[in-house]
């Protein structure tokens, strides 16, 4: 399999394991979970045909490690992003000081005036790094890395998780908590 059909693969895999298992005519058990041979046979039956070797290769490929299998390989789940109702099992963790959230310039105003939101997420994601919040940000338009005052956040008993693949999970983050950058021409 080559990048772009990784890539593409990857991106079907999200849509059907984070957003629309019903477009395959699957459904996930609570924790987000699905038989792996029950996604590949329903995968196929939508004209999307993946080998188990091919979807190994994109689980431990993945740079964002999107995916994982259970234990016993026998299931497979999104580590985080769902729109749709899963719970991942996380406990709560204590955060690192600082935590940061990549987004685009053009929303800027909008965090200034109601924070993050998780909006049709289950929860706002942060990066322990700088550069892993750019490559976010890079995906919705010109960059913007916020630092997120992640101690004082816990501290105002707010509570974060840590999913599989090093994402910090949220609910939200107030206004309070958010260092913005204050360079104004990061809105143009």
């Amino acid at each position: 399999m080559n990048e772009k059909e990784r890539t593409r693969t990857s991106k079907f895999l999200s849509l059907v394991l984070r957003h629309e298992p019903e477009k395959v005519g699957l459904e996930l058990d609570s924790a987000g979970w699905v038989e792996v041979e029950m996604l590949l046979a329903a995968c196929r039956q939508h004209g999307v045909a993946i080998e188990r070797a091919e979807l190994e290769e994109i689980v431990v490929t993945n740079e964002k490690k999107r995916f994982a299998f259970s234990d016993d390989g026998r299931r497979i789940r999104a580590n985080q992003g769902h729109s749709i109702e899963v719970s991942l099992g996380y406990t709560p963790q204590v955060p690192p000081a600082r935590l940061f959230h990549g987004t685009a310039t053009r929303f800027l105003d909008s965090i200034r005036s109601d924070g993050l939101k998780k909006m049709e997420r289950h929860h706002v994601h942060l990066s322990a790094d700088e550069e892993t919040a750019h490559k976010v940000g890079q995906r919705h338009g010109k960059p913007l890395i916020l630092l997120i005052k992640a101690d004082a956040m816990h501290a105002a008993n707010h509570s974060f998780f840590l999913s599989e693949n090093g994402v910090w999970l949220t609910d939200a983050v107030p206004v309070a908590f958010i260092e913005f950058p204050e360079d104004k021409t990061l809105r143009n």
